[in-house]
């Protein structure tokens, strides 16, 4: 089995900074695409930012110049540092990977549990 465990979340001031770590666990062969979502209450889930197995990352555009997304390979571990939060910054952020499990000559989606960011004064 795989799994994804995210860490990293907490209150912050509006302006100030979290980094947040999300580490894959398991059978896993290779991994493809790693990246976070983020879900705000009464709003639907929504892509935060992508980092391809070869470099390639992608962002939201309420998050670009804000947000950096890494990964370290080794450690089977995707980060995002965020910087210069804002209150509508506020959710549930999710880790996500698109990978290759042992045994299994697919790719499939994998989610973590989620971890609460609040931005507020």
């Amino acid at each position: 089995q795989v799994q994804l465990v995210e860490s990293g979340g907490g209150l912050v001031q509006p302006g100030g900074s979290l980094r947040l770590s999300c580490t894959a666990s398991g059978s896993i062969f290779r991994i493809n695409v790693m990246g976070w979502y983020r879900q705000a209450p009464g709003k639907q889930r929504e892509l935060v930012a992508t980092f391809t197995n070869g470099g390639s990352t992608n962002y939201a555009d309420s998050v670009k110049g804000r947000f950096t997304i890494s990964r370290d390979n080794a450690k089977k571990t995707v980060y995002l540092q965020m910087n210069s939060l804002k209150p509508e910054d506020t959710a549930v952020y999710y880790c996500n990977a698109d990978l290759t499990a042992l045994g299994i000559p697919n790719n499939y989606d994998y989610w973590g549990q989620g971890t609460q960011v609040t931005v507020s004064s």
